[in-house]
């Protein structure tokens, strides 16, 4: 399983980027293993405000559907419109051109908060 120790995550198996005062966010190689194919996702629009460990969102996999949890507080600066044309992007690279959405976060201490990747491998096993 591989969980970058430059990342953030949160129990929820979502993790964290930062880049300035930009959260990039996915969900983790965990989570995608656990949820199967990704086939579809609905995420707010850009410039919908988030808050953090609320619903943002949510994955469709072939068997199930599940919600998707913000990390931090912020505004969507961005979408990744790839995964419209290929959600599975999210499986083969989760961590990389799989990212869900950008961030601008309202209070980066936030981050801070979160788990380091040390911490989210003792929870996932």
């Amino acid at each position: 399983m591989n969980i970058p120790s430059e990342l953030k995550f949160t129990k929820d198996h979502e993790w964290v980027r930062v880049e300035g005062g930009v959260a990039v966010v996915g969900i983790t190689d965990f989570a995608q293993s656990q949820l199967g194919d990704i086939v579809f996702l609905d995420v707010p629009t850009v410039d919908e405000t988030v808050e953090q460990h609320t619903v943002f969102g949510t994955i469709e996999a072939v068997k199930t559907v599940s919600d998707l949890f913000c990390p931090v507080s912020g505004r969507v600066a961005e979408f990744n419109e790839a995964l419209d044309d290929a959600p599975d992007a999210v499986n083969r690279d989760p961590y990389g051109d799989g990212w869900i959405i950008r961030v601008e976060m309202a209070d980066p201490a936030q981050v801070d908060g979160l788990l380091s990747a040390e911490e989210y491998k003792a929870l996932v096993g």
